[in-house]
């Protein structure tokens, strides 16, 4: 028992390596997307989001999703408290750590471990909006948005199903994250984009639609085929433990989605566009990823087919809506992303799922109950900033690039031409 207890520990912490890869992954895949003179502001907004949402999920997040028997609202608020760090060691007798015993009792991992795993989780949440919100936000007003969110907002509706809360009663399932974590990232994403409004030019008077393609198309794939490599710890970690039969299966349902959204979007991108779209494509494995998360544990291989070609399909018909119809501006296409492919991951557990027990209509409760609070909580933290200290920079600032305005550096060899940096022979 004690050398189960000990793999299935070991296993929960390669996991969280792997989820923290995912951060090397959003940084790659946002730098990609965002045009070179806001390189350095993406990648010093994803340096700050890990490091303040480890903190902050210490000191407030982890209790308030956690809380256990100590809830202040029963099923929908936990404690306010920081993690209890003599509660996160297994308990010794005479010097010796009682794992035997701990995994007799059912437990296959530290309270140490638990913490740091969903600590991870946490902060991917808030680098969900940091693509988003790319190219026009002030750097201070968005770190302290994304240190509110983790703190409070993500706690809340991740302790309502993954807490013990009133969706947990209720039968809602979400294995992963599909809706607690990405659809919960992607409705604050839209509610900031709202707020904060268009990339100067994207949106001309006339109706017409300005392009503002990324720098990078290599550091954006880079960044997708990170992630893909770090949803192995996402989905796979998410079994609580080292089982051989559920963390294999995960890993073949997360992989079988991924490859279905790919190929779902690159046909329907080339049906909408009549080009092969890579940033489509790359982002269609994305989709099957979020949406194949939900469910990852009890989806066959044909459902998590099936639950990713449809987020793959999703994906071009969703960043057309939003960009063309809505004129929302989401340079890296979050909203749909994790925002919509999230619903749709959440709602395929009712559909595919081979749990009889789970049910459309309370997948259909839980991930609107999600989507919603995430949103309305968004748009409060992010206009009680706009109200009190402006989150948009200055024309002159967005032309110029945030690098040179926020951070007076660069992220590539330049030379000045005209007053806008452009990368030289040598870059």
């Amino acid at each position: 028992m004690e050398a189960l207890f000990t793999v299935n520990n070991l296993w929960i912490l390669v996991a969280t390596c792997f989820v923290f890869i995912m951060h090397l992954g959003f940084a790659s895949l946002e730098a990609g997307f965002v045009q070179r003179k806001n390189v350095v502001n993406i990648l010093f907004k994803n340096s700050m989001i890990i490091s303040i949402g480890l903190l902050t999920y210490y000191i407030v997040g982890y209790n308030l999703m956690y809380p256990g028997d100590e809830q202040l609202i029963a099923g929908w608020l936990g404690r306010f408290a920081p993690m209890d760090w003599a509660a996160g060691a297994i308990e010794t007798v005479d010097g010796v750590a009682q794992y035997a015993a701990a995994a007799e009792s059912g437990a296959t991992y530290t309270g140490y471990s638990d913490f740091i795993f969903q600590g991870m989780f946490a902060a991917t949440c808030a680098t969900i909006v940091s693509g988003a919100v790319a190219e026009r936000i002030k750097l201070v007003p968005f770190l302290i948005f994304a240190m509110i969110f983790v703190a409070i907002s993500y706690p809340i509706t991740g302790m309502w199903k993954w807490g013990g809360g009133w969706l947990d009663a209720m039968g809602f399932y979400d294995f992963a994250g599909s809706s607690l974590v990405h659809a919960a990232g992607g409705f604050a994403a839209l509610a900031c984009i709202i707020l904060l409004g268009a990339r100067k030019g994207k949106y001309r008077k006339d109706g017409t639609i300005t392009a503002i393609p990324g720098h990078s198309m290599p550091l954006a794939a880079i960044g997708v085929f990170l992630l893909w490599f770090g949803w192995y710890g996402f989905n796979g970690g998410s079994v609580l433990s080292a089982d051989p039969n559920g963390v294999s299966l995960v890993f073949v349902t997360t992989s079988l989605a991924a490859a279905a959204g790919g190929v779902a979007a690159f046909f329907m991108s080339y049906f909408m566009f009549k080009t092969y779209d890579l940033s489509m494509v790359l982002n269609g494995i994305l989709g099957g990823l979020v949406g194949v998360t939900a469910g990852a544990d009890s989806f066959t291989g044909l459902g998590a087919i099936c639950v990713g070609a449809i987020a793959g399909v999703i994906i071009p018909l969703s960043i057309v809506f939003f960009d063309k119809t809505l004129k929302i501006d989401d340079p890296v296409g979050a909203t749909s992303v994790h925002g919509v492919c999230g619903i749709w991951g959440t709602l395929a557990v009712g559909i595919f799922s081979t749990n009889p027990e789970h049910s459309f209509f309370t997948q259909l409760i839980g991930t609107l109950s999600i989507g919603a609070f995430s949103f309305v909580a968004a748009f409060g933290i992010m206009g009680g900033l706009k109200a009190i200290m402006g989150i948009r920079v200055d024309v002159e600032e967005e032309i110029k690039g945030l690098d040179i305005g926020e951070h007076d550096m660069h992220a590539y060899t330049a030379s000045k031409e005209d007053g806008i940096f452009q990368l030289t022979s040598e870059g």
